[in-house]
């Protein structure tokens, strides 16, 4: 054993060197709770009595969210927890690919298994055991996501099948189970083989769980591309089945598609782009971050090293992490950048994925940022109750949905698990209170649609009941407390349990030789986790002293104060005063550092030709919301004739409706594929009209690129949440794909699910619908008596009686001058004089006040000599 530990002050770690053997392998999962930092600070903030309580807690909450599972969907894949039913793949509204998860396989229940054991509840264990062998069947005609159903499903097998050997081992239970689990998951991997039939070994994104993809009857099979997360979050499932079952080639198929990511890296950046063409292997999007569409490839490449004791992908990820660190990293923000120019920011948000990061980071002894990013997201959460779906940085919502993802719960187990610091507590307390406050309901509890109204989804993914009851549990409990020993086992992406002595049940595939970089430089912990005491030496509070930095980041719990001068040290030459002249005549000063005085310095050393600068210009502490200017989708074919009016979301790339006098008018055709993510099928029919897409499975800009090349006219992109609307959730204008997209000419417009189901259904009854596209203020029929109405007045100074040639036989308008008031009289000439004495005169006077307002005229007007009912006697 002494071979595989490392001494860092008085604490004692497990190297993550060259593998050798078990022991290696099942020490180095102390990593996954870091027990050589856990504890190293004892505190009272919180009772065990206050832990057990909030544990039981959760433990009630999961009952309600399973047991509704239970009774109100099964054998359906998910809950509808505002419907009270079950999700049913076919016989609900397409949602897109957020749909590509369900495969009629009783999503939920498998993905629930181990959870049962990790929460003690081992009789409802068996009994799902036993309903997943009696009930659910792999070989269903369906189309389904390679990456969702390899995470979810054969992770859920295979951790269900190591909980359930387990039970039997011990004895006590589980003593029928011939593991028919693992059977299981053998057949589900075979399905989901044919999706790395392609000439690079990157797999297909969705695959036909009876038909493959290549087979005419599959549906599927005509996508190039794929997510690089997609892609590269293979090898831990698969590996283990292999290991588990004795069947190299699912292993094998895995670490070849992280070979080509590998290979196919930014060498100047070593970063991954988002997007990747599994024929050719070419980047289609270039933009790198540790969010959405590449997270868990990074999570893959270090826990496939803890897992398999293969140190090739230990090496691959430090290569990455050193530079996500200094691209990709500017503590507390994670940001993305364009992966050939990796200094270029490429967007101003962060999608809510990342925040599995900050546990990542733990793993990998990289404490500091870890707390620091999020601290960031634990004030995002404590601003808008759950952290949106994205934010910007600025804070503020991007994205509203909250979908009960438990990404964040993670990394506060993580952190707490190294730290040993109560305040986890606290934070893993809140998310326990608001899930409870503002996500439950008598079904089960339903994702957020907006974080800014609270409104509800009628979704409750599988997710919530693989993780984030898991860790919550975790995060409360003792170890003593647990039915198992979770330091003999790794979490995947879905939190199932994989036993680290996997790497040593059989040999491993043949393994790739990875050439590091010459200038990869390494730390003091590439190859260890370090002590709390090597990090930092006599502080004991740490975790706080970097927190604090960041608690009111957003503004949140203190009141407002004008924010500080704020001072970048901005290197310039003594002699190069025209950049200095330049800053200020944009009204920026500049101060030499050795003019400054010895208070405002601190402990800034002086350097010649280096200003401080001071911005004059102070920025607001909550930025104006960004202005989205309404659109609509007008029917104007009988027999809507223009009265029905749906309000639609612009884009911010294509055709700028508001400067289109009239719009953009045409009938309407469905895309075919619906979700145009692909050549569409039913060009023909689309060419000269408005074209219908669904939102999901690809940008905006690609659906628009395909239908643009189709011949579409136009495009109404339709959203996949089921039950929004544009009542209840704020309008945001499209954006692209973070290329250029001055190539896209079409109008483009968005709208919401409800919206869109009136547009659907009367394209459905009456098969030739007419629409226009224009702003909201510029619809036909709207009513425009709010805008003012101007005219010119040509006035002519006449003698009393006097009137133009010509006017005598229509009505004029007389200006009399009286005093300082004026007099707007409207007469019908009719008569001329005989009966113009006995008409009703309608008068309206206006006093002259500065600000040339009107009013009515009032019973004080009455005195005036132009007031009497007798004739018009005023000159």
């Amino acid at each position: 054993m002494q071979d595989f530990m490392r001494r860092f002050g008085d604490k004692l770690c497990w190297s993550l060197g060259p593998p050798s053997a078990t022991g290696m392998i099942l020490k180095t999962l102390l990593i996954t709770s870091l027990l050589g930092w856990a504890k190293c600070q004892e505190s009272h903030s919180m009772t065990a009595e206050e832990m057990t309580v909030i544990r039981n807690q959760i433990i009630e909450m999961f009952d309600h969210a399973y047991g509704s599972y239970m009774k109100y969907a099964y054998p359906a894949d998910e809950l509808m927890p505002l419907s009270c039913r079950g999700r049913v793949r076919g016989q609900e509204p397409n949602r897109g690919d957020i749909d590509d998860s369900l495969g009629k396989f009783s999503l939920t229940l498998i993905d629930t298994l181990d959870t049962l054991v990790v929460l003690n509840k081992l009789d409802e264990f068996e009994d799902a055991v036993r309903k997943a062998v009696k009930d659910v069947r792999l070989d269903n005609d369906v189309v389904v996501s390679v990456f969702e159903t390899n995470i979810r499903v054969l992770g859920g097998l295979l951790g269900g099948h190591v909980m359930a050997d387990l039970l039997r081992q011990r004895g006590d239970r589980m003593q029928w189970y011939q593991d028919e689990l693992l059977h299981m998951a053998k057949e589900l991997g075979h399905r989901l083989l044919p999706a790395f039939n392609t000439t690079s070994g990157l797999p297909y994104p969705k695959v036909n769980l009876r038909y493959g993809v290549l087979n005419p009857l599959s549906r599927t099979g005509t996508e190039s591309d794929t997510c690089t997360a997609c892609a590269g979050t293979m090898i831990l499932e698969f590996a283990a089945l292999s290991r588990l079952s004795g069947e190299s080639v699912f292993e094998e198929h895995a670490r070849k598609a992280l070979d080509v990511l590998w290979e196919r890296r930014q060498r100047g950046s070593d970063l991954v782009g988002t997007v990747i063409n599994i024929h050719n292997g070419e980047w289609v999007r270039r933009d790198s971050g540790v969010g959405a569409g590449i997270d868990s490839y990074y999570e893959y490449l270090m826990k496939a090293y803890i897992l398999l004791g293969d140190n090739v992908f230990l090496e691959r990820f430090n290569v990455h992490y050193s530079a996500i660190m200094k691209y990709i990293s500017q503590p507390p923000l994670l940001l993305n950048v364009h992966m050939h120019n990796p200094t270029v920011s490429v967007r101003s948000w962060m999608d809510s994925l990342l925040a599995f990061f900050p546990g990542l980071q733990v793993l990998r002894g990289d404490l500091k940022p870890a707390i620091e990013t999020h601290e960031m997201l634990y004030q995002v959460t404590k601003q808008h109750k759950f952290l949106p779906e994205a934010f910007t940085t600025e804070f503020r919502v991007h994205w509203g949905q909250h979908l009960l993802r438990p990404e964040f719960a993670e990394s506060t187990y993580y952190l707490y698990k190294a730290t040993g610091d109560p305040y986890y507590l606290r934070v893993g307390q809140s998310i326990v209170e608001k899930l409870n406050a503002y996500a439950r309901v008598p079904c089960g509890f339903a994702a957020v649609q907006d974080v800014r109204t609270g409104t509800h989804e009628d979704r409750m993914d599988s997710f919530f009941l693989a993780e984030m009851f898991k860790y919550l549990y975790l995060l409360f409990s003792e170890k003593n407390e647990l039915p198992i020993d979770i330091d003999d086992y790794i979490f995947t992406t879905e939190a199932h349990l994989l036993p680290v002595s996997l790497s040593t049940t059989q040999p491993p595939c043949q393994g790739n030789n990875t050439t590091v970089p010459v200038s990869h430089e390494e730390d003091l912990f590439t190859h260890s986790c370090p002590s709390t005491e090597t990090l930092f030496p006599n502080n004991p509070s740490f975790a706080k002293t970097i927190r604090d930095s960041y608690k009111y980041l957003t503004g949140v719990g203190r009141a407002f104060h004008p924010l500080p001068i704020r001072e970048i040290e901005l290197p310039l030459h003594d002699n190069g005063m025209e950049p200095v002249e330049f800053l200020k005549s944009m009204g920026i000063s500049l101060t030499p550092l050795n003019e400054v005085t010895a208070g405002d310095t601190g402990s800034l050393k002086e350097h010649k030709g280096v200003y401080r600068v001071k911005l004059v210009a102070e920025v607001s502490q909550t930025p104006e919301e960004e202005v989205v200017v309404p659109h609509v989708v007008q029917l104007i074919s009988p027999p809507f004739l223009g009265r029905t009016v749906l309000t639609a979301g612009p884009a911010k790339f294509g055709m700028d409706l508001m400067k289109q006098e009239h719009g953009v008018k045409g009938s309407i055709v469905k895309a075919s594929p619906y979700t145009a993510c692909g050549p569409i099928d039913n060009a023909v029919e689309l060419k000269g009209h408005i074209a219908l897409a669904l939102r999901g499975d690809c940008m905006f800009a690609a659906k628009a690129r395909w239908l643009q090349e189709a011949g579409a006219i136009g495009v109404i992109f339709i959203d996949h949440h089921e039950g929004s609307n544009s009542e209840e959730t704020p309008l945001f204008q499209m954006v692209g794909d973070g290329d250029s997209t001055e190539d896209i000419t079409l109008p483009l417009v968005f709208l919401f699910s409800r919206e869109g189901a009136v547009l659907t259904a009367a394209l459905e009854k009456h098969h030739n619908v007419d629409v226009l596209l224009l702003p909201k203020e510029r619809q036909l029929g709207h009513d425009k008596t709010e805008k003012p109405v101007s005219m010119n007045i040509k006035l002519r100074l006449a003698e009393e009686g006097e009137l133009e040639e010509g006017a005598a036989s229509g009505p004029t308008l007389e200006l009399v001058l009286e005093n300082d008031e004026l007099l707007l009289k409207e007469e019908v000439e009719e008569d001329l004089r005989g009966e113009r004495q006995s008409q009703q005169q309608q008068h309206f006077c206006s006093k002259a006040t500065e600000d040339d307002r009107t009013e009515p005229c009032s019973a004080d007007s009455s005195a005036t000599p132009n007031s009497n009912s007798g004739p018009d006697t005023n000159p």
